[in-house]
């Protein structure tokens, strides 16, 4: 655009130049008061187009603000989801618009469905939620979708058939091999070989239909037997606590009391490795006896850190998922139309691209437009040295 300008100035400046010598006696040649005024006219034309643009890119992006989004969690009273509502409120503040956070302290479908049902009720322009089952909450939200409401996902998703974006931590690959990663980690600092030693290891989430962890799960479980076959999986078919904290104690004490020399459990839910170092630390048990990782907040697992029950754990950062999954859904609700492969600039944040749903599922299909998947920028890793520099 300066340039542009510039131009303009250039060829002004020679026309008022060729008429300052009219008094003279000797005129310009014809053709160079011609081509400095064709010159003047097309920079000028080059310009007004340019501003047209310039106008038309800041006026194609449809306004979030004054819309209402309610955000609905697995559950409240968690931290995880707590930390992701703080983060969607701060955002949303400077943003113009209201998150209006809904959720029951019960991680079941028939709550979340309640939920979703107040929040159509109540006229939300959208809701963006993390879902408890893969699919149990698809025919709620596709009634809601009907109802004109925008619906997102964040964290967990449904069928890719009942949401528009999801907003996701990562892919299974990314986050299956972090887990396994962090294991082996943790046990090579406590004297282990995961290479050869024989390490016996479960897992210990919530439930086999929770779209999220399960994926993690599947994809651990490749990773493990590509890269640690001498791996022994004690309890192939898992153990789940549902996202209850108490239970989540309970069944990590089963697990220590089921097989006493078991060296890695794995925890890809925020409740269930809580729970599990609970579990350990009330029997005496420290990360030099065993190993434990997996996702949750940090300021949820600090003081299990700090007493040496854990080495590392990892997440992401919540509260900016929150507010990612918020922004999309109240983008999408504002009338703003997004297909495969468009970036999209979140204020605050940075700039976001929507993938294909098959990033997430394999054999995935993805609609034409307002469908898809956006990825967290980044996922964080915690340790003793690290964990002080959070707030979540």
């Amino acid at each position: 655009m300066k340039k542009k300008i510039m131009a303009l100035a250039l060829a002004a400046s020679m026309v008022a130049s060729l008429a300052a010598c009219g008094g003279k006696k000797e005129e310009a040649p014809a053709e160079t008061t011609a081509a400095a005024t064709e010159a003047a006219t097309e920079a000028a034309k080059e310009e007004t187009e340019a501003a047209k643009e310039e106008a038309a890119t800041e006026e194609g992006v449809k306004s979030v603000e004054g819309l209402t989004i309610a955000f609905v969690p697995k559950l409240t009273g968690n931290a995880f989801f707590e930390s992701a509502n703080n983060g969607a409120q701060e955002y949303a503040k400077k943003w113009g618009f209201t998150v209006d956070y809904q959720g029951s302290s019960n991680a079941s479908v028939a709550d979340q469905v309640q939920v979703i049902n107040n929040a159509i009720a109540s006229g939300v322009d959208g809701i963006c939620v993390s879902s408890v089952d893969a699919t149990g909450l698809d025919s709620a939200l596709t009634d809601a979708a009907a109802e004109g409401v925008t619906v997102g996902t964040w964290d967990s998703d449904v069928s890719d058939t009942a949401r528009t974006l999801m907003v996701s931590q990562g892919t299974p690959d990314i986050l299956g091999k972090m887990l396994i990663d962090m294991g082996a980690d943790a046990l090579t600092k406590r004297g282990k070989d995961p290479k050869k030693d024989e390490i016996k290891y479960c897992w210990h989430y919530s439930q086999a239909t929770v779209a999220d962890q399960n994926s993690w799960q599947v994809a651990g479980e490749a990773y493990i037997k590509e890269t640690y076959p001498n791996w022994v999986n004690v309890a192939p078919d898992n153990y789940y606590s549902e996202q209850d904290a108490e239970k989540a104690v309970s069944i990590g004490a089963s697990i220590l009391e089921a097989h006493s020399d078991i060296d890695l459990i794995i925890c890809n839910d925020s409740t269930a490795l809580p729970g599990q170092c609970k579990a350990a630390q009330n029997k005496g048990l420290t990360k030099n006896d065993i190993t434990i990782t997996g996702f949750a907040s940090p300021m949820s697992i600090k003081d299990y850190c700090e007493a040496d029950v854990i080495e590392e754990w990892g997440l992401w950062d919540c509260g900016v998922q929150g507010a990612m999954g918020c922004y999309l859904t109240a983008y999408l609700a504002a009338g703003n139309t997004v297909k495969v492969g468009d970036k999209i600039n979140i204020p605050e944040i940075g700039e976001v691209e929507v993938l294909p749903n098959d990033c997430l599922v394999e054999g995935a299909t993805t609609a034409e437009t307002n469908n898809g998947v956006v990825l967290m920028p980044e996922r964080l890793i915690f340790t003793k040295e690290n964990v002080g520099n959070y707030n979540f």
